[in-house]
């Protein structure tokens, strides 16, 4: 066996851009890589990758979806750190002329400056209500919002709050801002170590609406964003798959030749990758088509979140079955991955969302 190690060769992960297009990606992969375990430096390589990164829709999507993957490939947690900056900017861009709550005397989407670093907050947990009030023709907002990475270190944010009137909206808000605080996560998990989810608290917080009630759930942006967290895990599992090649190619060098099972369980992850990134390429070419702005974006998201989680969960397994328990507790790298992968696919929803495709599916919103 005869072949270059991953090590050497181009970092970024292809869905179906030319080469010398992911090659331009080198500097900001290097710099991720220096990034790793440095919250700081993995903010500013977010506001880096939002200098090079379109937005869903426009005509690049799929490079989109590559800066996402091959940012998580390098390390999960630089992933986990970029996307909700990029994602923060495409709602920016999306809620440019929409309708807003109230009209009033709120600024509008045009007066807020896309500088520092930006999260989106949209969870919910029981107990924890935020909440979007009215005030001087504008908003301020009370109450908490959980799951919020990172908070304490950002700059603003685009979080979902509930409106006297039963629904929600998102709206842009400054995190430095008096009347918010952070609750300490107490984060044990050791997964996304760097990457920290806590409470916010918000007391009389003014905040910049962003399209009007339920715009932030109906925009097809929505979908188009769970696609792209569904490209980062589809890096994390490319990282896993390009380490257990090197592992393979380590061992063949060693006179240790790569047995039947390992090359079946390699040749299983390699068409399964291949599956996936030509899923991703075609479903980016129907977003930049216009042919997923409708009511069908969010089944194609559910599909592609689906069978992306699912995917990640088979090649952890592979791998791990294959190489034994020697990585996990003697690879620094290795183990960070896989704990960092699983904990961050645990934002797809398994069979609750399975059962919400279902749903839709007997709506007659299927391609076959």
């Amino acid at each position: 066996m005869n072949r270059t190690p991953d090590s050497q060769r181009p970092l970024a992960v292809r869905i179906s851009s030319a080469p010398d297009r992911l090659a331009g990606l080198s500097p900001l992969l290097a710099a991720a890589a220096s990034a790793v375990g440095d919250v700081p430096a993995l903010l500013e390589l977010a506001k880096t990758a939002a200098a090079a990164a379109p937005n869903p829709g426009e005509g690049r999507t799929a490079f989109l979806w590559e800066i996402l993957a091959s940012v998580t490939a390098i390390d999960v947690a630089a992933g986990r750190a970029i996307e909700p900056h990029l994602d923060a900017s495409a709602i920016l861009a999306q809620a440019t002329g929409q309708a807003v709550l109230n009209g009033g005397d709120c600024p509008d989407v045009d007066g807020v400056h896309f500088d520092g670093a930006w999260g989106v907050f949209a969870a919910e947990a029981a107990g924890l209500r935020l909440e979007a009030k009215p005030a001087d023709g504008c908003f301020l907002l009370h109450g908490s919002k959980p799951w919020c990475s990172l908070a304490a270190q950002l700059d603003h944010a685009v979080v979902t709050a509930h409106l006297d009137d039963g629904g929600r909206a998102a709206f842009a808000v400054d995190l430095h801002a008096h009347g918010v605080s952070f609750e300490d996560p107490q984060w044990t998990s050791r997964g996304l170590t760097e990457i920290p989810s806590g409470t916010v608290h918000f007391d009389a917080v003014p905040a910049v609406p962003l399209g009007d009630s339920g715009w932030y759930y109906r925009r097809p942006g929505f979908a188009w964003g769970g696609m792209g967290v569904a490209a980062c895990w589809l890096g994390g599992a490319v990282a896993v798959a390009r380490g257990f090649t090197d592992s393979l190619l380590k061992a063949a060098g060693g006179g240790r030749e790569p047995d039947q099972l390992a090359l079946a369980h390699l040749g299983e992850i390699d068409r399964t990758l291949t599956a996936l990134t030509g899923y991703l390429a075609r479903s980016a070419a129907r977003i930049d088509a216009g042919e997923l702005s409708g009511t069908g974006a969010w089944s194609e998201a559910l599909r592609v979140r689906g069978n992306i989680a699912t995917a990640v969960e088979r090649i952890q397994t592979l791998v791990s079955r294959n190489l034994g328990p020697g990585p996990l507790a003697f690879d620094p790298v290795y183990g960070k991955r896989m704990a960092d992968l699983s904990l961050y696919i645990r934002q797809h929803h398994g069979m609750r969302d399975d059962a919400q495709l279902g749903a839709l599916t007997l709506k007659g919103d299927h391609p076959w």
